[in-house]
């Protein structure tokens, strides 16, 4: 319980400090939003000064983001567009989509990745090893844009084993080629680094100590190796899901998904700061949040975490 207390009070002032960076980042920009919402078409003063007081963009930078974040807590309200409409309605078909996306990137490189490391390890040398060093190799040097391009060519258009865009199929249809692609990235490095750390742990004395015992190897290598190998995994796949979320502009562009990268994408290029700093609110409380489960998954792997 107390390791427990302890993360969640680690996690305040890290919210609040990258939040007011971002927003300070967001609203620091060159240009007048409301000037730019009004195009050629001067706006009286009068109507300047009310707008920007509806805003309170006439208010001090601390003042303005005091005022955000007790709507964000107080109220769930992330703001409204500088055309009226509310951020958190704005964002909530796209928010859908984006999850699914990101979601099934981060399955495809959970169970993948860690297979492809596990089937490394345990082959050391041989050829499985080989090819699933030379693949990822590959994939990370290859840019997603490529990748997202081929997929979709090669796998949606000529062989029509999926769906090349949109989300009309819904999930898994739609998402599964994108997720793939998506995750393909970070499905390297988890294969990378699971496949080192069972090499190393499947020297340590403890897995010779259990193999001298006479235990199973399918016991050793499950119960002793694997549980002591996902730890560095455990930190990448957790924070790399807020990394998933963020990403996903490039590959929602490729598949026409109408998700939340696409939209902060045309907000930037509108100025729409509410939209800008309440996705990224979100995703500051995503990163958050899977961080302090990896926090908490630590201790479980591994109870002297947990007691120190």
């Amino acid at each position: 319980m107390r390791y427990t207390v302890q993360r969640l009070l680690q996690a305040v002032p890290v919210f609040v400090a990258t939040t007011f960076l971002i927003y300070v980042m967001v609203w620091a920009l060159p240009g007048d939003p409301i000037l730019a919402l009004a195009g050629d078409k001067p706006l009286p003063d009068n109507v300047l000064a009310e707008l920007r007081r509806h805003y309170h963009l006439d208010e001090p930078l601390l003042v303005q983001y005091g005022l955000y974040m007790a709507g964000v807590f107080l109220r769930g309200d992330l703001g409204e567009t500088f055309t009226g409409q509310p951020v958190g309605e704005l964002l909530a078909d796209r928010w859908a989509v984006t999850a699914q996306l990101g979601a099934t990137a981060w399955v495809f490189e959970l169970v993948v990745g860690i297979g492809f490391g596990v089937l490394a390890g345990l082959r050391r040398g041989r050829l499985a090893d080989t090819l699933v060093l030379a693949g990822t190799t590959f994939v990370i040097a290859v840019p997603v844009f490529v990748v997202g391009y081929t997929a979709q060519i090669v796998l949606g258009l000529n062989l029509g084993l999926f769906p090349t865009a949109g989300t009309d199929e819904g999930w898994p249809g739609s998402y599964l080629l994108p997720g793939m692609v998506l995750g393909s990235f970070g499905l390297a490095y988890v294969a990378r680094l699971t496949r080192t750390s069972v090499v190393e742990n499947l020297r340590a004395d403890y897995v010779r100590t259990a193999t001298a015992k006479g235990l199973r190897r399918t016991r050793v290598v499950g119960r002793h190796a694997l549980r002591n190998s996902l730890i560095p995994v455990v930190t990448y796949l957790g924070v790399d899901f807020g990394n998933l979320m963020a990403g996903a502009v490039v590959t929602e562009g490729i598949f026409n998904l109408p998700g939340v990268g696409q939209q902060v994408f045309q907000s930037i290029q509108l100025q729409e700061g509410p939209v800008v700093v309440g996705v990224t609110t979100l995703l500051v409380m995503i990163f958050i949040v899977a961080n302090l489960l990896v926090d908490l998954l630590y201790g479980v792997l591994d109870p002297r975490i947990r007691r120190g």
